[in-house]
């Protein structure tokens, strides 16, 4: 097994959204996303799927974490019916605090299956909080996804670097 680079993207000053376009077979998929900083502070990451050149903003994610955190005991975070999958929990955006991802993707091509993800993520939040996530979301339509947007859920992304990669 290998990993091919299918599309990436830096991001050194504000954008609104990172697509990364791509995805053309049945393969596993692999996102990777580094020291994501979020132009406002105490944002989530966001991400929907891409479907014919356009982010697919149906009601259609579904999402389910475990929050690992650094000042309690672990706690959870879902979500159904929504309008993207909310990756992430207030990341910060001031000196040292950024968040990475890493995302597994599969059956994004297949027209016939829904799309799901695994997630593992780490980030510091807003308040210097160290967060780690575990989890999975779903895509629940039945078209063919060609690539991935993120953004943060309100305002711009500042800062992070985001790869996809084709598994081989």
């Amino acid at each position: 097994m290998g990993l091919e680079q299918v599309a990436t993207t830096t991001v050194t000053s504000a954008v609104s959204s990172v697509t990364l376009n791509g995805i053309s077979d049945d393969s596993v998929y692999k996102l990777v996303i580094s020291d994501f900083i979020p132009s406002t502070d105490a944002q989530d990451m966001k991400i929907r799927v891409v479907q014919s050149g356009t982010p697919n903003t149906s009601a259609n994610y579904d999402l389910a974490s475990v929050l690992i955190r650094s000042d309690t005991s672990a706690g959870s975070d879902q979500h159904e019916n929504a309008t993207s999958l909310d990756t992430s929990t207030a990341i910060g955006n001031d000196t040292g605090e950024c968040a990475n991802f890493i995302f597994y993707i599969y059956n994004a091509y297949s027209g016939s299956e829904y799309t799901f993800l695994t997630q593992e993520a780490v980030q510091q939040s807003h308040t210097a909080l160290t967060l780690g996530r575990q989890g999975g979301g779903l895509f629940n339509g039945f078209s063919s996804v060609t690539g991935i947007q993120m953004f943060a859920g309100s305002g711009d992304i500042a800062n992070g670097r985001f790869t996809l990669f084709r598994i081989t």
